[in-house]
């Protein structure tokens, strides 16, 4: 895994970035929710900088060591997709290829749908159009929806040290609860519970049906069959309602990216090439 460093966005804050590799145009790592780039993406940076790509992963706000929103603002998945580019001025690079995994799904649609001119091609990774069971909230989910906001309120009001404390606690228990490497769990520990309880309710809002179809980049969908936490039928819709979408199974659960490094890079630098190329295509005409 590449070390990070520290890069500062101008007029947003601090985030911290991970490069690896080289290439024409870069391939941006959005992580999941709860995770962080180096969570997430840590048996795929060599890989994809090993196939000859640019490799950029960011922790995203509130995740890690991100930019910390402020109180007022709150956590908005729009605010991530303006992050992205954001860095992208940052290092240099005219385009990108977002590839989002899980939340980083709808930061990576969010991205083409905000900068389209900065976009190249996306890679869509166990992610969906929306992550409700039904068009509509149920009335339980929407209480606790409500509830959520209400503890990230809460927490708001928190001292910071009080937060990082509890979250120490936190980690602490995962540990001895789930045995998660240590690494894994100092990672973890640098989450601003505030921040992520705001990303579950802006996960819950979040709906590109409307428009996901008018995306016109090269795009692939990475399914994980055996996902419990987003069906792999909805990834499939999501896949067929972007014009010209490739698919790409991989066997395993949403967790593969971390629990399967022998399955999921492969599959995950084969759907980054496919896309890659397309756009190299399309550069030529």
């Amino acid at each position: 895994m590449p070390p990070g460093r520290s890069v500062v966005l101008p007029g947003r804050g601090r985030t911290w970035v991970r490069t690896v590799g080289d290439g024409s145009t870069a391939l941006v790592l959005l992580h999941g929710w709860t995770a962080t780039a180096a969570v997430n993406w840590v048996h795929s940076f060599a890989p994809l900088a090993a196939a000859g790509h640019l490799v950029v992963g960011l922790d995203q706000r509130g995740h890690g060591r991100g930019i910390r929103p402020s109180p007022l603002r709150g956590f908005r998945l729009e605010d991530c997709a303006d992050d992205v580019i954001a860095l992208a001025d940052a290092l240099g690079l005219e385009r990108v290829i977002p590839v989002g995994y899980s939340m980083g799904g709808p930061v990576a649609q969010l991205t083409w749908r905000r900068h389209p001119d900065r976009v190249a091609g996306l890679v869509l990774c166990a992610t969906a159009r929306n992550f409700r069971g039904s068009p509509e909230l149920s009335p339980g989910r929407l209480a606790l929806v409500g509830g959520v906001s209400g503890v990230a309120a809460a927490l708001r009001a928190v001292p910071p040290g009080v937060r990082r404390r509890a979250t120490r606690a936190s980690v602490v228990w995962r540990k001895r609860a789930l045995g998660m490497p240590d690494w894994i769990l100092e990672e973890i520990a640098r989450n601003d519970p505030a921040t992520v309880l705001e990303g579950f309710r802006a996960l819950q809002s979040f709906n590109s049906s409307d428009w996901i179809g008018e995306v016109d980049v090269p795009t692939a969908v990475v399914v994980p069959t055996g996902d419990h936490v987003v069906p792999p039928s909805r990834q499939r819709k999501l896949a067929g309602a972007i014009p010209g979408a490739s698919v790409w199974p991989v066997a395993g659960d949403h967790d593969v990216c971390v629990t399967g490094p022998q399955v999921f890079p492969p599959v995950l630098v084969a759907a980054c090439n496919s896309v890659v190329a397309s756009v190299s295509v399309q550069g030529l005409r």
